[in-house]
């Protein structure tokens, strides 16, 4: 059976979600988004330690604990330190492409909360100037942060208030076609959380619980591979809602739900694999088998970190991965779909 979903809702929340910067450990402007999005449907979220938001369901039998994470984090950039000329200079956050960076629109975060936009470029910017500019490696060491200030040095630039350290978010360009397809900087993985709101607006709207007790969790460390390091006690599974890959040697596109069988670390649960397959077969998703290797999930780290527990994998195909990436509703309706059929046990 497949479920209902909104669909407008799901891009709407989506276009919310994305436009607010959440690099990897920058909680503190997204939770309160969240938050915002929980309360609307009538929910609690809570915190940890980490910043991890939850939002925790009674199921209609509570004496089995399942975690459903969807990561808050997105790959990003740090200042590591200033040039005498006023560029920046910088540091990867999680596995991010710089190629794909590379004249992005960026935002520089303070420590004080100032925001200052800038772009990202290459030392070699220009065709017109550098004749390495085709051949140069784009790398930390090459590529630098130009700001739209006027500014010359490094004290023009420390009189702003920016230092090493500070957080470079990249512009998002997000863009929502008229023939459904969605292209978008971090559908890695807000289009997960997007997800995890439709299926809790289906919830509330219908009325129903999910089978077991579930804790729906987003954490901001994912994109360095700890962020399901950390597992509430009582979770008995794992199930992370996360980006499925597009390539020629994979089954996955961006119509379907992928579901992963293995990553660059090990494989997922047997059982709970097997589980997933079916449930995307009752629930009539359009589903792919893939593994991967290179590639990791929260619910990977979970199991890695010597947590009691089975884990596993799926979500929506994306194109450009870790850089600006390339969905349709469909994939995103279809991962939305297999996860009420998970978290409902059907």
């Amino acid at each position: 059976m497949k479920f209902e979903i909104d669909r407008d809702y799901l891009i709407e929340c989506f276009k919310k979600i994305v436009s607010v910067p959440s690099p990897v450990g920058y909680y503190r402007e997204l939770n309160p988004v969240l938050c915002d999005i929980a309360s609307e449907l009538d929910l609690e979220v809570t915190f940890d330690n980490r910043n991890t938001a939850y939002i925790t369901l009674d199921g209609e039998d509570n004496s089995k604990t399942v975690l459903v994470g969807a990561h808050a984090d997105t790959v990003g950039l740090m200042v590591r330190s200033i040039d005498s000329d006023g560029k920046l200079l910088i540091r990867k956050l999680g596995g991010g492409s710089l190629q794909s960076m590379e004249g992005a629109n960026v935002t520089v975060i303070t420590r004080g909360g100032r925001k200052y936009s800038g772009m990202c470029i290459c030392m070699s910017h220009s065709v017109h100037v550098f004749a390495d500019h085709e051949t140069r490696d784009r790398n930390e060491d090459t590529m630098r942060i130009l700001l739209d200030e006027d500014v010359h040095s490094k004290e023009d630039v420390k009189a702003l208030g920016i230092q090493n350290g500070d957080y470079v978010d990249v512009a998002h360009g997000c863009e929502y076609l008229e023939n459904s397809y969605l292209k978008s900087r971090y559908i890695d993985d807000k289009g997960g959380i997007a997800c995890v709101f439709a299926a809790l607006k289906y919830l509330r709207e219908n009325n129903q619980k999910p089978k077991f007790r579930t804790i729906f969790a987003f954490p901001y460390y994912e994109e360095i591979n700890i962020g399901g390091t950390y597992v509430p006690e009582g979770v008995s599974e794992y199930m992370a809602i996360d980006i499925g890959l597009v390539g020629p040697e994979f089954d996955g596109n961006e119509k379907s739900v992928s579901i992963c069988a293995k990553d660059a670390k090990s494989p997922y649960d047997y059982e709970l694999t097997n589980r997933l397959i079916e449930y995307a077969k009752k629930a009539e998703c359009d589903y792919a088998v893939d593994v991967y290797f290179r590639y990791g999930t929260d619910a990977n780290a979970a199991m890695l970190a010597g947590n009691n527990l089975r884990n596993g994998c799926f979500g929506m195909a994306v194109h450009c991965s870790h850089g600006v990436e390339r969905t349709h509703i469909e994939g995103l309706a279809n991962t939305t779909n297999l996860l009420l059929a998970y978290i409902k046990d059907i």
